[in-house]
């Protein structure tokens, strides 16, 4: 008979789903990755969920808007490192054009909707960028520094 071993303690969760690229399919994508968040213990309404909250939000409205081929969907992959005290948000879209961040905030017009999105995920994520995927389109990635409520909060690179 083998001997039992010591179970390991998870330490990484994911958490993936495929969106319409429409606008409630990004209200939803934010929705459920708040709530999944909440059942990591990181709660609804703290600081990191809120941070984390506001990168899925933006890339999703992103992929909807930008990056919409029609009949593709988007996906949205969370992935939380207890360990690194690490969320990293992913967002994948069928659309071949990658986000470029404009050289300055001015560029942005004062009276336009939108154009301040990547800027929001530069000023609240720890580090962002795109990778290509198999297939295709690309992944828009951003990662946030989060503590698991019982353990110490990470150490800033």
């Amino acid at each position: 008979m083998p001997t039992p071993r010591a179970q390991e303690a998870v330490t990484v969760s994911v958490f993936a789903q495929r969106f319409s690229a429409t606008r409630r399919g990004a209200r939803l994508a934010r929705r459920l990755g708040t709530h999944r968040l909440d059942l990591w213990q990181v709660p609804y309404g703290s600081p990191a969920s809120d941070t984390v909250t506001l990168v899925v939000a933006e890339l999703a409205a992103n992929a909807v808007l930008h990056g919409r081929v029609p009949g593709s969907d988007f996906e949205l992959r969370l992935t939380y490192d207890r360990t690194a005290g690490l969320v990293r948000v992913e967002v994948s879209d069928t659309h071949p054009g990658h986000p470029e961040l404009p050289e300055s905030a001015a560029q942005a017009s004062v009276d336009a909707d939108g154009g301040r999105g990547l800027f929001l995920v530069e000023a609240v994520a720890d580090r962002w960028g795109v990778d290509g995927r198999t297939g295709p389109g690309k992944t828009v990635w951003a990662e946030c520094a989060v503590h698991a409520p019982d353990g110490p909060c990470p150490v800033q690179p």
